[in-house]
């Protein structure tokens, strides 16, 4: 028995700190703050149309993810909190795709003129000088000096995938028009000896060293990449850091109020059943209805620290999964207590009782939680769009811990009270929904 509650304080003292790390972590400035998608958070909805006509059939799924890629790679230049970057296709005529989209979600940008603004530059192909300089005190680290030559991929003519000679490893070469190449010759001649670093969309892909003036107008990227990753590269720089054409169809401005709103009413209904279920589950249980409340309120704890750390980006959907993972985790409790009612009813101890009537649950708990987590996978693994993909994501983060709270916490918590007896008392505690 002593162990027992040695155990249950460690137990409750874990769910008091995960509770004061989720408090905690929601104040100004902290790194573990919930995530929020753009119908909570507010921000800019853009679908763009792709122009595929003159891509091969056989291209067209490449071509689309590297689109989605580069996108991707620019909003998250501008610091965009959780961007979502996705493709959709209508389907096929007469072997050809059709319809080819692109979803882009900005939460916490509300200015859609800026959002298409991020998205419709050109890739901002860069050569700037390199140059270290004292590291800062107390670290080792040197800082780094950029300093901007002018030379950008504006005066890029072609790019091309060749192989070194010698390593075999891929490398690009790119040529320059006619103003390009001089300015490249110029700066070369300038900066020999200097680190003369090339980046793609504020990425740095190579730092050589200029050795000597470079007056053909060719400059080579060598880096850690794959020959995949040079040829797709390439493809990129060659149509302008976007693989296809893409024009823009609609824009949708989500309010920060609206968000606000959604998120007051999702934390509402989620108190209100959360109040509900503890109040029916003590008046009808009676102590383990206590416990079971107790246990509900550290796996609401855990959930909400879980969707800090993985980190998840909660949408309304979400919140939703979320609160109905509620009523799955108290489903489990209310098996267990009805296996215990059972095992009374057959004059077994209490403490017997309780043991056996968690072993008798953990089956039915176990294959209607394995359903409902079978159910999520395929949601998500399947679904095409974010809002069922959130669902599903927080609902089976909810019922795994539900499976964990109602067999351990739960168990944990009613052994660890020692009621003994067949006194009033006890049968009080232990009476109405397992009488």
């Amino acid at each position: 028995m002593f162990k027992q509650r040695i155990i249950t304080l460690l137990v409750l003292v874990a769910a008091v700190g995960i509770g004061y790390f989720v408090f905690q972590t929601e104040q100004n400035g902290s790194d573990y703050n919930f995530k929020l998608g753009l119908d909570l958070n507010g921000g800019s909805h853009l679908i763009y149309q792709a122009d595929v006509s003159e891509v091969a059939t056989g291209d067209i799924v490449s071509s689309m993810e590297a689109l989605r890629n580069v996108i991707e790679r620019r909003v998250n230049l501008f610091g965009v909190s959780e961007p979502l970057v996705q493709t959709e296709s209508a389907g096929l005529v007469a072997g050809k795709a059709i319809a080819q989209k692109l979803i882009v979600e900005l939460p916490g940008v509300a200015d859609v003129d800026k959002a298409i603004e991020m998205i419709g530059k050109t890739p901002l192909l860069e050569f700037k000088l390199v140059q270290e300089g004292p590291p800062v005190a107390g670290t080792t680290t040197p800082t780094l000096t950029l300093t901007p030559t002018g030379l950008t991929g504006r005066l890029l003519k072609r790019a091309a995938l060749e192989f070194d000679q010698n390593l075999g490893e891929p490398q690009i070469l790119l040529s320059f028009t006619s103003e390009g190449k001089d300015l490249f010759a110029q700066i070369t001649k300038d900066n020999v000896g200097k680190v003369l670093g090339i980046f793609l969309d504020g990425q740095s892909l190579s730092l050589p060293v200029v050795r000597e003036e470079i007056r053909d107008g060719n400059a080579v990227i060598s880096g850690d990449f794959t020959p995949t990753e040079a040829k797709l590269l390439v493809r990129d720089l060659n149509y302008g850091a976007l693989p296809v054409p893409i024009k823009l169809l609609s824009t949708q401005k989500i309010g920060a109020s609206l968000g606000a709103d959604a998120v007051k009413a999702g934390i509402k209904a989620g108190e209100i059943s959360f109040l509900v279920i503890a109040l029916f589950l003590i008046l009808w249980y009676h102590l383990p209805g206590v416990v079971a409340t107790i246990a509900l309120a550290i796996y609401v704890a855990l959930n909400l620290a879980l969707f800090k750390l993985i980190p998840v980006t909660l949408t309304a959907a979400g919140i939703a999964g979320f609160i109905l993972s509620i009523g799955m985790a108290v489903d489990a409790n209310i098996l267990i207590f009805e296996r215990l009612k059972e095992e009374l009813r057959r004059e077994r101890t209490l403490a017997d009782a309780i043991r056996e009537g968690f072993a008798r649950a953990w089956t039915s708990i176990r294959d209607s939680n394995l359903s409902s987590i079978i159910t999520a996978v395929i949601l998500f693994w399947f679904a095409s769009t974010s809002v069922i993909k959130g669902f599903a994501l927080v609902f089976g983060i909810g019922v795994l811990t539900s499976m964990l709270t109602a067999i351990t916490v739960s168990r944990t918590l009613l052994l660890a009270l020692g009621v003994r007896g067949e006194n009033k008392i006890t049968k009080f505690l232990f009476s109405c929904g397992i009488k």
